[in-house]
């Protein structure tokens, strides 16, 4: 199969850019016309080999940079908004929504927004009484708007990874000892003393900061006080980083960068116990054993397979991967894919989906071979976890973890060996949700989808009682 073309228009443009030349002066530099470079800059015409040669040569362009990670997770944003009936009368064909995703990012963004604010307003006004009716309009959540962020920063923030890494060495943490090796840290760097706290505390983790003292849920597992000490240190060391970090992130209002600032410390704990390097050729070895790396890691499944979704760093990435965590309910509660692969923004995701099957069969790694509507393969993976402290009288919320690649990776997975990947018979065909999924003949379809005419006979009655043209 002939490989595609591409289009990396707004990248060359930000090189010249940054090498503060003109158009002229940075088309003479890699050998070619003005015009050519003005055509490749709007996307009007792809990169030759030759030219992305000397892009590489004398620009230091990273081929690490042209994965389509970003653009795909706008794209599939952008195409479940313009799905709506709300822009009934426009169908836009697949490559005008890419151009607008590789011209104008910006205003891909902002169309997005605008759709989940109108979603909300429906919303409300659909549940609304005549009290409710003298209230202002929802929008987007604080939450939703945090999520997006990691979301479209492809969940790695290089400054973060990169203080967290150095302090891993620095101090003997990401290894076997971490809660010996935290403690010790805090104690001694910080001046903090860790204790456990009484059998009635209910919070996981309580810090005192006028008594430098933390005190830690005695009915925690290991794994997640020691994660909570990790979270203890990235608020005292990395805190003016973190506090930067949230606010250029240009949020709405203070509740959504304070929501931000917690995604913030648990990002740089799961660095400090994880550091990338390290992780990332483990997870190589391992061939992404997610329980082995677990045990060489001294961290939860759920800790190993959020920070997977986190290999991206430019020069040194990871196998791209998707990762999402799912309540009992559908919920999609954490979400990212470096993939193809998108989840849903509103709606449940595929009842066809292996994660749904996970509460089905606690301790198991389900696995399954799965293909979207547009043709791409993927090897699932999900497993159950339970959250809580124990005791018959506790909550312990049940979670699906979530997590897989292209098949083109999928030799990197230990789950795949038994697997015949060339048998495109295995394959599951699964969805994104209902609302924009284009199969006509899935019998588990839970409403129809957008911008397709249902044909209804009623004198046939099929699994779902009407067609799809």
């Amino acid at each position: 199969m002939a490989a595609g073309k591409l289009f990396i228009g707004r990248k060359v443009r930000e090189l010249r850019l940054a090498s503060k030349a003109t158009q002229g002066q940075f088309a003479e530099r890699l050998g070619i016309s003005t015009s050519y470079l003005n055509q490749i800059e709007s996307n009007q015409r792809p990169v030759s080999a030759s030219v992305l040669v000397a892009l590489v040569d004398k620009f230091k362009l990273d081929f690490a940079e042209l994965a389509s990670g970003e653009t795909d997770r706008l794209l599939s944003a952008l195409s479940e908004a313009i799905a709506d009936p709300l822009f009934d009368g426009y169908s836009p064909s697949l490559q005008e929504l890419k151009l607008i995703t590789q011209n104008a990012p910006g205003f891909a963004h902002a169309l997005i927004t605008c759709h989940q604010a109108y979603l909300r307003n429906s919303e409300q006004l659909a549940g609304m009484d005549d009290r409710l009716a003298r209230a202002p309009f929802s929008e987007v959540t604080p939450y939703d708007e945090v999520r997006d962020f990691f979301h479209f920063v492809d969940n790695y923030l290089d400054e973060l990874d990169i203080a967290a890494e150095e302090l891993a060495h620095n101090y003997g943490f990401g290894r076997s000892d971490n809660h010996a090796a935290l403690t010790a840290y805090l104690e001694k760097q910080l001046s903090v003393r860790v204790v456990q706290g009484p059998t009635t505390m209910s919070a996981v983790r309580s810090y005192d900061p006028a008594g430098r003292l933390l005190v830690l849920n005695p009915y925690a597992s290991v794994q997640t006080r020691t994660f909570q000490m990790a979270v203890q240190i990235a608020q005292l060391h990395a805190g003016a980083l973190i506090d930067d970090t949230a606010r250029e992130a240009g949020f709405r209002n203070e509740e959504a960068v304070e929501i931000c600032r917690i995604g913030l410390h648990n990002y740089f704990a799961g660095a400090l116990l994880m550091p990338y390097q390290d992780f990332v050729t483990a997870a190589r070895e391992l061939r992404h054993d997610i329980e082995l790396l677990a045990i060489r890691f001294s961290v939860s499944l759920e800790q190993v397979c959020h920070r997977l979704s986190t290999m991206q760093r430019p020069g040194s990435k990871g196998v791209p991967i998707f990762f999402a965590k799912i309540d009992r309910a559908g919920n999609i509660t954490k979400r990212h894919s470096a993939t193809k692969l998108q989840f849903a923004r509103f709606g449940a995701a595929c009842s066809l989906w292996n994660a749904h099957q996970a509460f089905e069969a606690p301790g198991r790694i389900i696995r399954q071979l799965a293909e979207t509507p547009d043709g791409v393969r993927y090897l699932c993976l999900a497993t159950q976890v339970v959250k809580g402290r124990g005791g018959f009288h506790t909550q312990q919320p049940t979670y699906a973890l979530a997590l897989g690649c292209e098949i083109a990776y999928a030799d990197a997975f230990v789950y795949a060996d038994d697997f015949n990947l060339s048998d495109r018979t295995r394959f599951d065909p699964i969805g994104i949700s209902c609302r924009i999924c284009d199969r006509s003949n899935c019998a588990s379809r839970a409403l129809p989808p957008f911008r397709r005419k249902l044909i209804i006979d009623h004198h046939t009655r099929f699994a779902v009682p009407y067609e799809v043209k």
